[in-house]
C-alpha cells in the first residue's frame, strides 16, 4: 500500500477538484491511502473529502508561503507520492520535494491551456511561467496533460520534448443515480415543462464565453426553448444583463452552483459548451454519460478528442454565434442514439484513469 498526497489550493466546486476526489476514491479502492493537502481547507467539496479521506490544512493564504508549509508536511507525513495539480503548484511541488529531504515520487498534471489562460498577464508573467516550468517540470518524476492539447502546450512552455508528457484524460466525475426528489427539484427549475431544454454547466468566467451561447440562443427562433446555466461566478450579473439586452431573460435560468449536475443533464434535451478554450471538457463526458446530445465549440483543447472530431457530437468554430445557433437547431431536430453516447462516456471510466496514474507511479 502506498500513501498518496494530492496537493490543491482548496476544494472549491471546480472540475479539477471534482475529478481529484474521483481519482482519490479509485486509489483507495486499489488499496492505497490518500491524503488531500490543501493550501486552505475550504470550498464546497471540503466536507465530502473529509468524510472519505485525510485532509491536511497547510493554512497558507499566499503562494509564496506554500514552500515552507509543504516542506514541513513532506518531512512529517512522508507520503510515497505527491500529486500536484494546476500551475504554479505543479512547479512548486517538485522543487520543494527535492529540497525537503524527503524522497517521494512527484507527479504533476496540468488541466489548462496555460498559454491561453494567462495570455493577457504580460511578458513578465509569461517569462516567469516559462522559467518556473522549465525547472519544476524537469524535477518531477512524471508529467501529465489531461488532453493532447494541454500536453503540447505544457511542452512548448517548458521547453521539454512532447514525449516527456503523458496524456491521461480526466475521468467521468458524476455521482450515483440521482434520487427522485433531486430529479423533481431540477425539473422544477425549468420554466417550460414541454419546450426544448438546453443546458450548459460551468463556472461563469470569461473562458467559458457564456455570452456567445446567449447570442446563439437568441438567434434560435424557438420561443419554446429555455436555456439553463448551471454554475456560478463573477460573471453572473453581466450574464443576466446580456440576457435582458438580447430579450431572452425570461427564458434563461441561472441555476447556480450544484454539487451534482446529473439531474440537470437528465432533465435537458441538449448540452452546449461555448468555451474559447478548455483543458479537457469534463462536462462533455458527463453529458454523454447521461445520453445527452452535445454541441461544442471546437476549442483547444479536449472537445474534439472527446467527441472524436464530431462522431459523438457537433463541433463549431470558436466565437461563431451563427454557427452555434445552427448546430443547436439541428441537434434539437435530429434523433440521437443515446446508448452510443453512453458507451462513449464509458471510455472515461474513473478506474481507467486511476490505473494509468498508478502505473506511472509504479504502484499498480
Amino acid at each position: 500500500m502506498a500513501k498518496i498526497a494530492i496537493l490543491l489550493p482548496d476544494l472549491r466546486g471546480g472540475g479539477v477538484e471534482r475529478i481529484s476526489l474521483v481519482l482519490a476514491q479509485e486509489f483507495v479502492r486499489a488499496g492505497h491511502e490518500v491524503e488531500f493537502v490543501l493550501m486552505q481547507a475550504r470550498g464546497e467539496l471540503l466536507a465530502q473529502a473529509q468524510t472519505r479521506f485525510g485532509v491536511v490544512d497547510l493554512a497558507t493564504r499566499r503562494m509564496r508561503a506554500l514552500p515552507l508549509g509543504l516542506a514541513r508536511y513532506l518531512r512529517s507525513r512522508r507520503p510515497d507520492a505527491l500529486l500536484a495539480r494546476m500551475w504554479p503548484l505543479t512547479v512548486i511541488a517538485p522543487i520543494v520535494a527535492r529540497l525537503s529531504g524527503h524522497r517521494c515520487k512527484v507527479l504533476v498534471s496540468e488541466h489548462s491551456i496555460l498559454s491561453q489562460q494567462y495570455r493577457d498577464w504580460g511578458q513578465g508573467h509569461r517569462a516567469a511561467m516559462h522559467a518556473s516550468m522549465a525547472l519544476g517540470y524537469r524535477l518531477a518524476h512524471r508529467r501529465v496533460g489531461v488532453s493532447c492539447g494541454v500536453a503540447a502546450d505544457s511542452a512548448a512552455l517548458s521547453g521539454l520534448q512532447l514525449k516527456s508528457f503523458e496524456v491521461i484524460h480526466n475521468p467521468l466525475s458524476l455521482g450515483p443515480e440521482p434520487s427522485d426528489s433531486a430529479m423533481r427539484a431540477a425539473d422544477a427549475l425549468w420554466s417550460n415543462p414541454k419546450g426544448a431544454r438546453i443546458v450548459t454547466v460551468g463556472s461563469m468566467k470569461a473562458a467559458k464565453n457564456h455570452l456567445l451561447l446567449l447570442r446563439a440562443f437568441a438567434r434560435l427562433e424557438r420561443p419554446d426553448a429555455n436555456l439553463m446555466v448551471v454554475g456560478d461566478g463573477a460573471g453572473r450579473d453581466a450574464l443576466l444583463s446580456s440576457a435582458r439586452q438580447l430579450g431572452v431573460a425570461d427564458r434563461v435560468v441561472l441555476a447556480g452552483f450544484q454539487p451534482d449536475p446529473t439531474p440537470f443533464y437528465k432533465t435537458a434535451d441538449l448540452f452546449v459548451l461555448s468555451s474559447d478554450h478548455e483543458g479537457f471538457g469534463n462536462v462533455i463526458v458527463e453529458a454523454l454519460a447521461c445520453g445527452l446530445p452535445v454541441v461544442s465549440t471546437d476549442c483547444p483543447s479536449g472537445p474534439a478528442e472527446i467527441l472524436e472530431n464530431g462522431r459523438f457530437g457537433r463541433l463549431v468554430p470558436v466565437g461563431d454565434a451563427e454557427a452555434l445557433a445552427r448546430a443547436i437547431k439541428a441537434a434539437l431536430q435530429t434523433p440521437v442514439d443515446r446508448e452510443a453516447l453512453i458507451r462513449r462516456a464509458a471510455d472515461f471510466a474513473p478506474a481507467i484513469a486511476a490505473r494509468k496514474y498508478l502505473d506511472l507511479l509504479g504502484f499498480s
